[in-house]
């Protein structure tokens, strides 16, 4: 499995440990940055071009981390065959059910409302947990398009 990951500027400090993390943990893990901390950049610059990664690669995934992780999953889910949960924080049981029920392929975090715990436990919950392959999810991912 091939795993990309990106940020904007309020996510660059958690980007960068989740990526040392995972690459620790043995994760074939690409940066697609920004590689330098810029307070002026713009999120969809840096989120598109992992959303058509992950939509070219179907075994990949994607991890995008901004202030919220909405703006970013927003921007992300334009690119056909993305399925971006938002998470930032309080309900472990909706990063199993975006993967389980909707086959979610980057999980978007907040890094304003995590810690790097939070966020380490995120991803290790998300990256774990398997589309269910039931019927009634997969006709209703389908119709996702």
């Amino acid at each position: 499995m091939k795993l990309y990951i990106a940020s904007d500027h309020a996510g660059f400090e958690l980007k960068q440990k989740l990526a040392e993390y995972l690459r620790g943990r043995g994760r074939a893990v690409e940066d697609l940055g920004p590689a330098t901390f810029n307070p002026t950049d713009d999120y969809p610059q840096l989120v598109v071009p992992l959303a058509k990664k992950v939509a070219k690669n179907k075994d990949s995934f994607g991890i995008i981390v901004g202030l919220s992780g909405e703006g970013e999953a927003m921007a992300a889910n334009r690119v056909k065959g993305v399925r971006a949960a938002a998470y930032y924080g309080a309900v472990p049981e909706v990063l199993k059910l975006s993967r389980a029920h909707n086959d979610a392929n980057i999980l978007s975090l907040g890094a304003r409302f995590l810690s790097f715990d939070e966020a380490r436990g995120a991803v290790d919950l998300w990256l774990s947990t398997h589309f269910s392959e039931e019927e009634r999810h997969v006709r209703r991912v389908k119709e996702l398009g």
